[in-house]
């Protein structure tokens, strides 16, 4: 983007001479003494006046700007061209959700999967530079959406996530190691996975533990997240009444997601409500930086010529008419 800058403002200053200039020149104007002496105007009355009458200070007004226009030269503008060089290193981070039927709790409004969908979209739009993948799991796992920097598909496709998607159960391991799969060949320099849930394993071929393991091995950081209020949340079930609220006890097992943590370097959270989750989202995204690497170079080009033509121009337009159309008799 280019701009006008003047290296030496400071010259400026000097434009105070214009308001003294115009004062001399009232003044001036007020003591001139006529060379002719008459009695009267009145004959003179109903002469109109001269189209030049009205332009006998155009000349002064000529020579104020051509003083402008020297003051700006000798200031020396210029023109400032700035432009950035910017070099992004990403994070590649894969979001493995808890998708089975406890999840459809109350405890988080309006349910515990429909705040986890909506705090981890925010999550997503915070962070453009990065390539991220979702996984959901349940009693098995499923890759809903590979590592793309197409955020704008990777929200609708978590907006598609619902319940009943896959096999009911809490199979850790098993959404774990298919995120690992997922971004284990990144060449990032940051390999994240943060892992949700609000149970316990109870299915699944693969530990979490030996999940952990792999994970490790690839150099992958695994934040863990448990949501769930403590003690006893409202789940929806199903009756020959229709739909009843019934209160069930918040197991998590928070000594495994806290294993899972610790043996890849990342941390465990626990979300006890919506707002905590927010806070746990917005501190992983501090914790997990992109490096931003900007140069900015800026070219600057002398200006000072149109400043000059047009102060030129002024002057000569203010001579031509002082000694042509406007001329004064002594």
């Amino acid at each position: 983007m280019e701009s006008i800058t003047f290296l030496h403002p400071g010259y400026f200053w000097l434009l105070l001479v214009i308001p003294v200039y115009v004062a001399w020149y009232i003044w001036k104007r007020r003591t001139l003494n006529a060379t002719i002496q008459i009695s009267t105007l009145s004959p003179f009355d109903g002469v109109p006046q001269s189209w030049k009458s009205y332009l006998r200070h155009l000349p002064m007004v000529l020579r104020m700007l051509a003083l402008v226009a020297v003051v700006a030269v000798i200031a020396r503008p210029q023109s400032s061209n700035s432009f950035r060089d910017e070099k992004t290193e990403g994070i590649d981070i894969v979001m493995a959700v808890d998708i089975s039927g406890s999840m459809q709790a109350i405890d988080f409004k309006p349910n515990r999967l429909e705040a986890a969908k909506e705090v981890g979209i925010q999550f997503v739009s915070n962070r453009p530079n990065d390539n991220i993948g979702l996984v959901i799991f349940a009693g098995e796992s499923f890759t809903q959406c590979p590592l793309t920097t197409d955020h704008a598909a990777l929200t609708n496709l978590f907006n598609d996530v619902k319940l009943g998607m896959l096999e009911d159960g809490t199979a850790i391991g098993m959404g774990l190691a298919t995120s690992v799969s997922r971004i284990k060949e990144s060449k990032a320099k940051s390999k994240v996975i943060i892992l949700l849930t609000d149970g316990c394993n109870n299915r699944g071929d693969i530990t979490p533990q030996k999940a952990a393991e792999i994970a490790q091995t690839f150099g992958v950081r695994v934040y863990t997240i448990g949501v769930g209020t403590r003690g006893t949340a409202q789940v929806p079930v199903q009756t020959a009444f229709g739909v009843q609220y019934v209160d069930q006890e918040v197991k998590i097992d928070e000594e495994l997601l806290t294993q899972i943590a610790d043996m890849t370097g990342g941390k465990y959270f626990r979300a006890t409500n919506k707002s905590s989750l927010k806070s746990i989202y917005e501190e992983i995204d501090q914790m997990e930086k992109t490096i931003l690497d900007v140069r900015e170079f800026t070219k600057k080009t002398e200006e000072y010529l149109p400043f000059a033509i047009a102060a030129m121009l002024l002057l000569l337009l203010e001579v031509v008419l002082r000694n042509t159309l406007l001329r004064t008799l002594p």
